[in-house]
């Protein structure tokens, strides 16, 4: 049974949001699939919510349903080198990962630590530590709200690419499971970001042991407040607000220009396969002026103090400061550097830039 006006602050990592006029916890495939067709037929308005990590709420809430994914579980089935993993939608994406782990399965130890649901991961492609979902997924189960009709689509019909697939930004299509394929001799994926082979003490594309890695990444993402932590508030937050941006290279030779006439470090940068380059965002923000905890330590939604790139809620904030705080940092670095930053989150309703 719906129930009604319920917080959504509650249910995301920012802790940040009004009601929503009626919460349906949906807790296996099919509860999912009845709940989201109710409510179309119904014509509500329709929310799908699985770990809210990736979601900003408006102050006002929602006023509509929202079809909470509280599917749970996962299989795999191993044919030698590798292994196919079927999971539920609804399953914790952490939880999942440290599985994998557990049972000697390689390839998603990189993204260990990331908040929210297994449903949300293919949505944005996400990524961390020199690994995507994208290098992983082999097909995902999709509910068409459109013909109602449900499918196993394969991922590279998903237009994947750096934090985006035909399936982010709307809920015309809705994930109900996914399936990953690992590798099965206790190995990591090729370690491929610079900072993490460092903690690791190897070469770049070497593999080590799936538990050392996920313990390195853990690490690593716990000293820039990435990892939930209920009484640390510089880990109240989405996660990085804005994706790095992606420009040509003329845009990338400019922002070094101004960079240098600032006297400041350069700003990372990494070739793209397409000839452009992907800036560091929090790079960026840090040469723009806007220093960690900005705009100080009374402000009741601010900076993380420990990476640029997390807005948080400090316990009493609202989402019109957090959003007020996104456009006064994406504007300084277009100012700066005439580059504009994209946040990352989905912005829901009145919630927007």
């Amino acid at each position: 049974m719906p129930t009604t006006a319920v917080p959504l602050a509650d249910l995301t990592t920012l802790r940040l949001g009004g009601p929503a006029r009626q919460l349906v916890r949906a807790t296996d495939t099919d509860a999912i699939v009845a709940a989201v067709r109710e409510a179309d037929a119904a014509g509500e308005r329709l929310l799908v919510l699985g770990g809210g990590s990736n979601l900003v709420v408006p102050d006002d809430g929602f006023d509509g349903t929202v079809v909470r994914l509280e599917s749970r579980g996962h299989t795999v089935t191993r044919d030698g080198d590798t292994a196919l993993v079927d999971v539920a939608a609804g399953e914790d994406w952490d939880e999942l990962v440290a599985a994998t782990v557990t049972e000697g399965l390689g390839g998603l130890e990189c993204l260990s630590g990331i908040p929210g649901s297994t449903g949300a991961t293919p949505v944005q492609n996400v990524g961390a530590y020199g690994v995507e979902v994208a290098d992983l997924l082999v097909d995902v189960t999709l509910l068409d709200r459109a013909t109602g009709e449900v499918a196993t689509v394969p991922a590279g019909a998903l237009g994947l690419g750096y934090r985006t697939s035909r399936i982010k930004g709307h809920d015309r299509e809705i994930v109900l499971s996914a399936r990953f394929r690992l590798t099965t001799d206790g190995l990591s994926a090729p370690i491929r970001y610079a900072e993490l082979a460092r903690t690791l003490g190897v070469e770049a594309g070497t593999r080590v042991p799936v538990a050392e890695a996920r313990a390195a990444v853990l690490g690593l993402r716990r000293g820039k407040g990435m990892v939930l932590d209920e009484a640390d508030h510089d880990t109240w937050s989405a996660g990085s607000f804005f994706t790095n941006p992606v420009v040509g290279k003329d845009v990338a030779d400019d922002v070094a220009r101004r960079v240098a006439t600032l006297d400041a470090r350069p700003v990372t940068a990494w070739p793209t396969d397409d000839g452009r380059v992907k800036l560091s965002a929090a790079a960026l923000i840090e040469r723009a002026g806007v220093p960690r905890g900005h705009p100080g330590p009374d402000a009741p939604v601010r900076v993380s103090t420990r990476h640029t790139l997390a807005l948080t809620n400090r316990g009493d904030g609202t989402t019109a400061e957090l959003l007020a705080l996104a456009r006064d940092v994406r504007d300084r670095v277009e100012a700066a550097f005439g580059v504009r930053l994209v946040p990352e989150p989905v912005l829901v309703g009145r919630a927007a830039l």
